[in-house]
């Protein structure tokens, strides 16, 4: 028998996933064709409204996010995981981008949801990101076979402690979208990269600003804004990704001389707000990408003798461990892991409003 998510409802967890927070579903559980999934999420969400008063987003690109779940038809892969960012003030749902930080709830989640068994003290489960196609290996402990939230590991942007999630990605494809290591942008000199996110390297200095400044003082910058989205827009044609007028990546990040013993201090347009803290992917892709000699913000960079990278961005420090290397073609290309955390913040059903 047919049902009515408005009046019925859908099964939905909401969980914190390292500094962002989102709704997760199981796959068979949402519409399957795309523009049908899109508008029940967006009814889900909020959107489009500034304030999403009438759905569960929180009025921000970091918590108006999705993450959608399945069991893996792929050999030596658990799950399959879909990231779909809800736009907070426009009718849009997008998968040009995946989120890191909604990785570190994924692995979790199949547990609760069953699709992966867990025995023992702690859980392995490998994960396909279907936005890029990348492979993540997430490892957290668990207790009666369901997975373990409390914990002592503390992440800058986010209250508090929970249990450690350790997540590992193998990037398969250059480093460098355009083989280069810097390229000039919209008349700026920039780098282009992606080792899980595709992000802008600038230097905060020649966009006029310091690279200290609060999210809020560099969002007022209406022609700072202008700029970025300019860069944004030709960078993204450059990337391969083509018209990204309405699209969330790439992301521009400012960067800076650390302030607080990191590597390179960092402002990320997300892409039209300023992050509050920075991804997982984020961090990633910008720590291989000043291990590069001669990329934009190398100069700038006190690089450490091992491979964890501590990035520092408004809420504090995230470390990052990467391992990048010169191919023999030439390319470029890197490895990343870091420990994130989540919390299960409810389970139920979720009754989205009944129309656009």
């Amino acid at each position: 028998m047919a049902t009515d998510p408005a009046i019925d409802g859908i099964r939905c967890m909401l969980m914190r996933g390292g500094t962002s927070k989102g709704a997760y579903f199981l796959a068979d559980e949402l519409p399957a064709d795309p523009a049908t999934r899109d508008d029940l999420l967006l009814r889900i969400m909020g959107s489009p409204d500034p304030t999403q008063i009438d759905g569960l987003g929180g009025a921000h690109p970091l918590t108006s996010k999705v993450a959608v779940v399945s069991a893996s038809t792929e050999p030596d892969v658990d799950v399959d995981y879909l990231f779909l960012q809800v736009v907070v003030t426009e009718p849009t749902v997008s998968s040009a981008q995946t989120c890191g930080n909604l990785l570190a709830g994924v692995g979790p989640f199949a547990v609760e949801r069953g699709i992966v068994a867990a025995d023992g003290d702690d859980a392995t489960v490998r994960i396909r990101l279907l936005n890029t196609g990348d492979l993540a290996i997430a490892t957290f402990p668990v207790r009666d076979g369901r997975p373990r939230y409390d914990g002592d590991t503390a992440i800058d942007g986010v209250p508090g402690t929970a249990a450690a999630i350790s997540l590992e990605l193998g990037g398969g494809r250059p480093l460098l979208p355009t083989g280069n290591v810097t390229d000039m942008v919209a008349g700026r000199d920039a780098t282009l990269v992606d080792n899980g996110m595709p992000v802008v390297l600038l230097r905060a200095g020649d966009v006029g600003v310091t690279g200290d400044e609060a999210p809020v003082e560099l969002e007022e910058r209406a022609e700072l804004r202008a700029e970025i989205e300019r860069i944004r827009l030709a960078a993204g044609a450059l990337m391969g990704l083509g018209d990204v007028t309405d699209q969330t990546v790439p992301k521009v990040f400012l960067l800076s001389p650390p302030r607080r013993g990191g590597v390179i201090g960092t402002r990320a347009f997300i892409p039209h707000r300023v992050h509050s803290s920075i991804g997982v992917l984020m961090a990633a892709s910008v720590a291989a990408a000043v291990s590069v000699p001669g990329s934009v913000g190398s100069e700038l960079a006190r690089l450490p003798e091992s491979d964890g990278f501590g990035i520092e961005h408004p809420g504090g420090t995230s470390m990052v461990h990467v391992h990048v290397e010169r191919a023999a073609d030439g390319s470029w290309r890197g490895t990343s892991a870091s420990t994130r955390t989540a919390h299960k913040i409810f389970d139920g059903r979720v009754f989205p409003r009944p129309r656009l």
